[in-house]
């Protein structure tokens, strides 16, 4: 799986033929989750608080471009 970013110790990881919705994966430490595209809602998963909305934040910010991948 491609990591497509790096910030603040997290990773994202996106597969580009993945299942539907379109989501990333972020990993933290010993969390993970999948985040939805279209609101930045976790599907799957957890983070701690600050970093699910870090990755929330990141993923509405980028969203087109993410769902252009």
């Amino acid at each position: 799986m491609p990591t497509i970013a790096i910030f603040n110790g997290i990773i994202i990881q996106m597969f580009f033929e993945d299942h539907n919705p379109p989501h990333v994966h972020a990993f933290y430490g010993e969390f993970k989750a999948l985040v939805r595209l279209s609101d930045g809602a976790m599907i799957r998963g957890s983070l701690p608080r600050t970093q699910a909305n870090l990755v929330k934040s990141w993923v509405l910010l980028r969203q087109t471009a993410l769902m252009e991948n």
